[in-house]
């Protein structure tokens, strides 16, 4: 993890109070759960297994060893959690051949939050040799501190990871912002009393008290996410 952490005070003259940004990965700003689901089908079809489509809902931004477990569960795989998890992560980091597709508008908010200084935290479910991999094209130098899923004993849908990363960022969970695709992150951020933006990838996600959807991460900006914490405060 990044230890260097710059000051959190991004107050300005329009009275915001917002200290740091946590960005989930999968799905939020790299478009990968379709890979994700990809290695999984291929894995358990060499298990002899075929994945139903419904399943795709349920491990859909879901730590690695839940949603291994729900697949070995729903399918009866004769295998176990640690080697699946392990081959999981071996093919995914395989099909990404190379380049990871960014979501629009994820490269311009990157660069916008580090233009102006704004702690920002790569907060994700994936394990650490995944997010690695991804961090070469998301660029470490945009993230003040990164959290992986197998660094934290309890990951989303709890609160521990955005917990963790504000305590780190010597922020307040009540003003940082989570952007997130998935309702378990959404659940995550929200239980750590964090603003919460979701932009759904797979499942839809319905508005909600403390909680903005948007499309795309292209009508997500610095300024957008100032207004959310100062209209909490």
């Amino acid at each position: 993890m990044t230890s260097s952490i710059p000051a959190v005070d991004t107050r300005t003259a329009e009275g915001s109070a917002l200290q740091a940004v946590l960005l989930d990965m999968d799905g939020t700003l790299v478009d990968t759960e379709g890979i994700w689901w990809d290695a999984e089908v291929a894995i358990f079809a060499e298990l002899g297994h075929a994945l139903a489509e419904e399943y795709r809902h349920v491990v859909v931004g879901g730590p690695m060893s839940r949603s291994a477990q729900f697949l070995i569960e729903a399918t009866g795989a004769d295998i176990a959690l640690a080697e699946l998890t392990g081959l999981l992560n071996s093919r995914f980091t395989e099909l990404l051949d190379g380049t990871v597709p960014m979501l629009p508008g994820a490269r311009r908010l990157l660069t916008e939050l580090a233009a102006h200084g704004v702690p920002t935290a790569l907060v994700s479910a994936s394990h650490r040799r995944v997010m690695d991999r991804i961090l070469r094209s998301l660029g470490p130098e945009h993230f003040t501190l990164t959290v992986a899923g197998d660094e934290i004993e309890r990951t989303k849908p709890h609160p521990d990871p955005y917990l963790f990363a504000a305590a780190q960022l010597a922020a307040d969970p009540g003003r940082c912002v989570v952007i997130e695709d998935t309702a378990t992150g959404v659940r995550a951020g929200e239980a750590a009393g964090c603003r919460v933006v979701a932009v759904p990838s797979v499942v839809p996600i319905e508005p909600a008290a403390g909680r903005t959807v948007v499309g795309s991460l292209e009508e997500v900006d610095l300024p957008f996410l100032r207004t959310l914490v100062t209209a909490m405060h």
